[in-house]
């Protein structure tokens, strides 16, 4: 009982993290291509990846030690579908990754430089599809807490 305690907080502050960190990246990302902070940006990315290894590290710590067997996860669809949107959102991420770490380049080669209107309007919508990607999981994870879509 303790130890599914444990587990469920740190799995929750680990979700915490990952939402606040992407939510950080928006908030920085609105500034606009001639504001941006292109440090504070590429600390947010690696923010988002740590809370997203911690994510993943803690859940399957409760997979393995929760109260809850085993084949209540695997044969519920509903639990697929929550890990499918999550690596899909961990999918979708690469673009934003891929890029803030090109500008970061960029900017260390030129400090003058600063991304242009395209290439941040793309990685304002990845983040932002992110964010909608991301509001679903709860859902699917109350879903999957009340045995919906469980097959015995």
């Amino acid at each position: 009982m303790v130890t599914e305690v444990i587990l469920a907080y740190l799995h929750f502050a680990a979700i915490l993290t990952f939402v606040w960190f992407v939510a950080k990246q928006w908030t920085l990302l609105r500034a606009g291509p001639a504001a941006l902070d292109l440090r504070r940006l590429a600390l947010s990315d690696v923010g988002v990846g740590l809370a997203a290894i911690g994510v993943v590290a803690t859940g399957v710590a409760r997979l393995a030690f929760g109260a809850k067997p085993l084949a209540f996860y695997l044969k519920n669809p509903v639990f697929h579908a929550k890990i499918g949107l999550f690596v899909l959102v961990g999918l979708i991420s690469i673009v934003p990754t891929m890029r803030i770490l090109a500008w970061r380049r960029a900017h260390k080669a030129d400090p003058a430089f600063r991304p242009d209107e395209a290439a941040w309007r793309r990685v304002c919508r990845c983040v932002m599809i992110e964010l909608h990607g991301i509001a679903l999981i709860p859902l699917l994870a109350v879903m999957m807490a009340r045995a919906i879509g469980y097959r015995p």
